[in-house]
């Protein structure tokens, strides 16, 4: 785990500031891992733990995975890059024209395939809950979660086995209690996701 932190701060990906987060919340750092996984021997080496504990527990009552899928954008290197150390494929849901989760390019799932879902950075859970919904909509089933960064707040409960690449403790804020806000520092918002 502490590899995984030195790899975020030797790739600029752990940024320090005032971030407005696709969850709404408000941050004093925001995690940018696409600057980390640019770099196919840094993500080899952030995903391998994560890797090496999902093998372990195969044939020992821990989740069956038949593929990874990623939401789109962030999760969509870290789904490749993980499937490619388990050798299974990977795919990744996006937001249509709507902002609603979509399958698409002509990805397929099968009935009942068992699927592990991947993202870079995990906060509230929002964006693998919707692509979680959409797979199992689709008769898929969700079996595990992983991802890069897991800075969860107190309350954002996983209901899969969860595989974490690594743990950060960061302060996290609603809009109206931000106190970097009531300190007047200019807020950057660094994401992808429309709010």
């Amino acid at each position: 785990m502490e590899n995984v932190l030195e790899l975020l701060r030797a790739s600029g990906a752990m940024l320090e500031g005032h971030f407005l987060l696709s969850s709404g919340r408000h941050s004093d750092r925001y995690f940018q891992c696409a600057k980390l996984l640019q770099h196919p021997e840094m993500a080899r080496a952030a995903f391998a733990g994560v890797a090496e504990k999902i093998k372990a527990q195969a044939g020992q009552g821990g989740p069956e995975i038949d593929a990874v899928v990623g939401p789109a954008m962030g999760g969509i290197i870290a789904a490749y890059e993980l499937g490619r150390q388990l050798g299974l494929p990977a795919f990744f849901t996006e937001r249509d024209d709507s902002g609603a989760m979509a399958l698409r390019r002509g990805f397929e799932l099968r009935p009942g395939q068992k699927l592990l879902i991947v993202e870079d950075v995990i906060t509230t859970g929002k964006s693998y809950g919707e692509c979680a919904a959409l797979l199992e909509s689709l008769g898929a089933e969700v079996t595990a979660l992983a991802c890069l960064v897991d800075r969860r707040q107190a309350g954002c409960e996983v209901p899969w086995p969860f595989f974490p690449a690594c743990r950060v403790e960061v302060a996290s804020w609603e809009a109206g209690d931000c106190e970097l806000c009531k300190k007047g520092i200019p807020l950057v918002k660094p994401g992808s996701r429309r709010l």
